[in-house]
């Protein structure tokens, strides 16, 4: 039998004492620091198969070997200590299309933030995929710069910063694009000003990340530009993504510019324009806002509607989850999670909810609007019928206890 066969054998299968099972761990972590290549490559495999969290820290100097196949599987391993399920090759870009990528780091990083385990991050795995950013393999790169936005967690030091900023100016556009969504997914602060430079980027996929990161950063500093981009581009993905980043900073000096757009033939248009509306308190629309909320075609429209309204107080986040079929589930989430800790009480009673998936929706919107006192109405889950829900349902508990 063949040397690392056995040793398999012997870590997944070991009986004995709890020192012997520790040697076990300590034998397999050694040899990642193996002269040859092949020995690292099986001891990142063995570890990555069972399902070690323990083994995230000395895996992590391997995201910067010299051999790309070992950077690989390191990065793999390390994104699933904190996932838990397997990640397509798909994502989903500028208008919610699907597109084929080979990147595993950036179909972990569009499967969402509540898809994470909330395990600590050693501060040098950071600096190892954020060294791996500049590696010469173009994949390498990749899942690199989107593991960085699965993994890392507020506030990032320094010198982290300082290298998520550089990337915004990597000579592979690519990498520029991530280093933006990564940027707008962290809320990186101090990043605004390379943010706006990438906003004139010379690629398109550059430009739009960039735009919608000035709007999770809430950077009022960046309305003026926005307000450009969006008269310049007045349609399509270029315009979308002004008008969301505009909308998620919600400038009283922008309600023009929302309701000009809220009855846009592009119904992502109407939408970032009325959540904009219903972000800035535009009362004088709530008339044309309740008229939408029950004539307007598109779905996503329709949630947009009520999110506004709930906002101002005329109608309860209740009407949000009733709305949240399966193509809008996402975006009833964000809601809920902009609302925050008032919604718990509407949520609680919903993960009872016949529907798996709004019985998953709501055990993850409870591990970011929640406290502890969530955590008994979530145990139930723990025996839900559902695979799904079960593990929505341990993550958010996990994630309430290390609060």
């Amino acid at each position: 039998m063949h040397r690392f066969a056995r040793l398999a054998l012997a870590f997944f299968l070991c009986a004995g004492t709890a020192s012997a099972q520790q040697l076990r761990f300590d034998d397999v972590v050694r040899n990642l620091r193996n002269p040859d290549p092949k020995m690292r490559l099986s001891a990142i495999k063995l570890l990555r198969d069972a399902k070690y969290p323990e083994a995230v820290p000395p895996i992590a100097p391997l995201v910067a070997d010299p051999v790309d196949e070992v950077q690989l599987e390191a990065i793999a391993a390390e994104l699933s200590f904190f996932l838990e399920q397997d990640v397509k090759s798909k994502r989903m870009v500028g208008f919610l299309i699907e597109k084929r990528e080979s990147a595993l780091g950036q179909s972990a990083f569009d499967l969402g933030p509540y898809a994470v385990w909330p395990r600590t991050v050693p501060p040098e795995l950071v600096s190892s995929l954020l060294q791996a950013v500049d590696d010469d393999n173009g994949k390498v790169r990749l899942d690199a710069i989107y593991a960085i936005g699965v993994i890392a967690r507020g506030p990032m030091a320094a010198e982290h910063v300082e290298r998520l900023k550089k990337a915004l100016d990597h000579y592979d556009p690519a990498v520029r694009t991530g280093a933006a969504r990564v940027i707008g997914r962290l809320r990186v602060p101090g990043t605004s000003e390379a943010l706006l430079k990438a906003v004139n980027d010379s690629q398109p996929d550059v430009r739009y990340a960039a735009m919608r990161a000035l709007g999770l950063l809430k950077d009022d500093g960046a309305v003026a530009a926005l307000t450009e981009q969006l008269a310049f581009y007045k349609k399509g993905e270029g315009a979308w993504s002004a008008l969301d980043a505009l909308a998620r900073i919600a400038s009283k000096a922008s309600i023009p510019v929302f309701r000009e757009r809220m009855a846009d033939k592009d119904a992502y248009i109407r939408r970032a324009a009325i959540e904009g509306l219903g972000r800035a308190g535009d009362t004088e629309s709530i008339e044309k806002l309740e008229t939408l909320a029950n004539t307007d075609e598109s779905a996503t429209v329709r949630l947009a509607t009520v999110f506004a309204l709930q906002r101002f107080g005329r109608l309860d986040a209740g009407r949000i989850i009733d709305m949240m079929s399966a193509k809008v589930m996402a975006q009833g989430q964000e809601y809920l999670v902009e609302i925050g800790t008032p919604v718990t009480p509407t949520v609680l009673p919903r993960l009872q909810d016949p529907d798996a998936d709004v019985r998953e929706a709501m055990a993850e919107v409870l591990g970011v609007v929640g406290d502890a006192s969530a955590i008994p109405a979530l145990e139930p889950l723990l025996k839900d019928r559902d695979a799904s829900v079960i593990a929505a349902a341990k993550r958010s508990i996990a994630r309430l206890r290390s609060r």
